[in-house]
């Protein structure tokens, strides 16, 4: 890795960190938007906004203040888009002064690209069973991507999933149109199933990887307000599954890549929702309960620094 791409990969890294939210570059963001507009348009890739841009979009006709990255969106095997096209596609990007990525996933093709201090996050959704899946696993019907609509947005046309609207429930439930800074995550992750949603691994694989390949599964420890370990909390990650911790305060879990995961933390009378949690397989993290904030934690576990026996 070069140096300058050493740099570009620290920023990118730091924005999932150290939110700048859009409302402070308001010009900059819509710049980098209508350029990745142009380049895309230009090599006939078929896109939507998707998620928090979306959701400003439509609501508020702008961006969200506290939004922090612009999201864009493709389905595989529709508009002539095809896995063929990210290469071409990211080329494209890392020609005009983009600093991209490119992680396969089941699921999905994620492509997080930086320019300017701005984030683009490009998400290339597989067809699974008529329906695509959407970060944390919210299940929404190819149907709404099968004819897009436009609108107008920033002074150009965009088009959004059809209707925008559907959409928006899907992803984050009834009360989409109340703005939500915080507390929005519960909506969202209350949407999935607890069970391992189509694509991921299913409940007999997770079982072998967690009792049977031990170096292979990932645990998070659950310490209280006093910084004791807390058994029988229940742990669950947003479309793959659910478990329970220990005596010592360990959870099993079955990770598939090292990616953002959104989990539950359930026990006694408390229950927080972590939203973006950055965990790898095999590794061991502790969750820390605080008194003080129990909604919109990013990054809350941090890894353990002396990892205990299997």
């Amino acid at each position: 890795m070069s140096a300058t791409d050493a740099t570009s990969q620290a920023a990118l890294d730091r924005s999932y960190e150290a939110w700048q939210p859009l409302d402070v570059t308001k010009a900059k963001a819509r710049s980098i938007l209508k350029e990745a507009k142009q380049i895309l348009d230009r090599l006939g890739v078929g896109f939507f906004l998707r998620q928090g841009t979306l959701l400003g979009a439509i609501r508020d006709n702008g961006f969200i203040p506290w939004d922090d990255d612009l999201d864009l969106g493709s389905v595989i095997g529709l508009h002539g888009f095809t896995e063929k096209s990210v290469d071409r596609v990211v080329a494209a990007f890392r020609d005009n002064g983009f600093f991209t990525k490119v992680e396969r996933q089941d699921q999905c093709i994620y492509v997080p690209m930086m320019k300017s201090s701005i984030r683009i996050d490009w998400m290339c959704y597989r067809i699974i069973y008529d329906s695509t899946f959407h970060y944390p696993g919210v299940r929404i019907p190819v149907r709404l991507f099968t004819n897009l609509k436009e609108i107008d947005f920033v002074g150009e046309k965009f088009h959004v999933p059809n209707p925008p609207e559907e959409y928006l429930r899907f992803k984050y439930g009834e009360e989409w149109m109340v703005p939500k800074k915080t507390g929005f995550e519960k909506d969202v992750v209350d949407l999935i199933p607890e069970g391992p949603a189509p694509g991921r691994a299913g409940r007999l694989r997770q079982f072998v990887t967690k009792h049977l390949l031990p170096w292979s599964t990932s645990r998070i420890r659950v310490l209280d307000l006093e910084g004791k370990p807390v058994a029988g909390a229940e742990v669950v990650v947003a479309g793959l599954g659910r478990s329970r911790t220990d005596g010592q305060g360990y959870a099993k879990l079955y990770l598939p890549y090292n990616d953002f995961y959104a989990l539950v933390v359930r026990f006694a009378n408390h229950e927080e929702v972590l939203c973006e949690e950055k965990m790898s397989p095999g590794e061991t993290y502790v969750y820390r309960t605080d008194v003080q904030l129990t909604s919109g934690r990013y990054l809350a576990l941090t890894p353990e620094s002396h990892p205990q026996g299997c």
